[in-house]
C-alpha cells in the first residue's frame, strides 16, 4: 500500500461566542472575537493558494451573528461542522439541554448549506456521558473533541464506569469515528493572554517555536509510518494576526514539501473508512 500522510487543518471559528459563552462581554474582550472577520479572508486565501481542503468547526452562534462571514465559508467550499449553538460545555448543559444544542445547531448548519454536518467537535472539547450517544442518535459520523491517538482515527466507545477503588470497565465503541486532536496541536494556550479569577494564562509564545513543535509532530508521523492521520487546530481570531499567518504559510509550505496531503476532515474520514 502507497504511503499516505494525511493533514486536517481545522479552524475553531468561534468569533465572539467564546467570550460569551464565559460572560467575557466588555467591549474589548468582544473585539477580540471580532478580528475573526477580519482574519477569515486571509487564511481562506491562503487555503486557496495550496489548494488545500479545510474543516471550520463553526458554533450556530457565529453563522448567525456574522453573516457575511457564514457566506464567504460557504462560497469557498470548505467544510462547516458543528460546534455547538453557543460555546457552551456540552457536560454543563445536562442531557436535554445539550440535546438542544446539538439539534439547534445542525439546523443552523442545514439552512446555510442545506445538508446536515457530517462532524461534531465539542466547545472546549469536553464531552459529558450523554455526548457519543446524541451524536448517533442525530445522525454525526465523526467526532473531532478526544486525545486517544495522534495518527490514527478510531471508534469512540461510550462513557467507561470509572470505580474509585475498582479498575476501569471501558466503554463498548460505536460507530462514531473519532478523529482526535491535542492541545499541543492547537494554537489558542500557545498564543492567547487570558487573564481572569482562576489566574493567567500567558500565550504570546514565540511563532517560530510553535512552528517547529508542529513541523516536528508531522515529521515524527512521516518518519514512523506509512499511512496517518494529523490534525491541527487554529482559531481565526488567534492564527490571523500578521506574524502568526506567516507561520502557518511556513508550516503549509514545509508540510507540503515533505509530501502532505492537505484534506477537510470529511474527506480523511472517507480515506479512513476506505482503508
Amino acid at each position: 500500500m502507497p504511503k499516505r500522510h494525511i493533514v486536517c487543518l481545522t479552524f475553531d471559528h468561534d468569533n465572539t461566542s467564546l467570550f460569551i459563552a464565559n460572560n467575557r462581554i466588555t467591549p474589548t474582550m468582544l473585539s477580540r472575537g471580532d478580528f475573526g472577520s477580519v482574519a477569515l479572508p486571509r487564511i481562506l486565501d491562503l487555503l486557496a493558494r495550496f489548494d488545500a481542503g479545510a474543516t471550520f468547526f463553526t458554533p450556530g452562534h457565529t453563522l448567525e451573528s456574522y453573516l457575511q462571514d457564514a457566506e464567504l465559508l460557504l462560497a469557498s467550499g470548505h467544510e462547516i461542522g458543528h460546534h455547538g449553538w453557543t460555546h457552551r460545555v456540552p457536560a454543563s448543559l445536562g442531557r436535554d439541554g445539550e440535546e438542544a444544542e446539538l439539534v439547534r445547531g445542525i439546523e443552523t448548519i442545514k439552512r446555510l448549506t442545506g445538508a446536515a454536518p457530517v462532524g461534531y467537535r465539542s466547545p472546549a472539547w469536553d464531552l459529558s456521558a450523554h455526548s457519543v450517544e446524541l451524536m448517533l442518535k442525530h445522525g454525526l459520523k465523526y467526532d473531532s473533541s478526544l486525545m486517544g491517538h495522534d495518527y490514527d482515527c478510531y471508534y469512540a466507545p461510550m462513557p467507561a464506569e470509572i470505580p474509585l477503588e475498582r479498575p476501569i470497565v471501558p466503554g463498548m465503541p460505536t460507530g462514531l469515528v473519532e478523529m482526535p486532536i491535542s492541545w499541543s496541536l492547537d494554537d489558542f494556550p500557545y498564543f492567547e493572554f487570558m487573564a481572569g479569577k482562576n489566574g493567567i494564562m500567558p500565550g504570546l509564545s514565540a511563532a517560530s517555536a510553535v512552528l517547529e513543535n508542529f513541523t516536528e509532530d508531522f515529521m515524527y508521523m512521516k518518519d514512523n509510518l506509512d499511512w496517518g492521520i494529523l490534525t491541527y487546530t487554529f482559531h481565526p481570531f488567534v492564527i490571523g494576526r500578521g506574524h502568526r499567518m506567516r507561520m502557518l504559510e511556513r508550516l503549509m509550505q514545509k508540510l507540503a514539501d515533505e509530501g502532505a496531503e492537505f484534506l477537510s476532515m470529511q474527506d480523511a474520514l472517507a480515506a479512513w473508512l476506505a482503508r
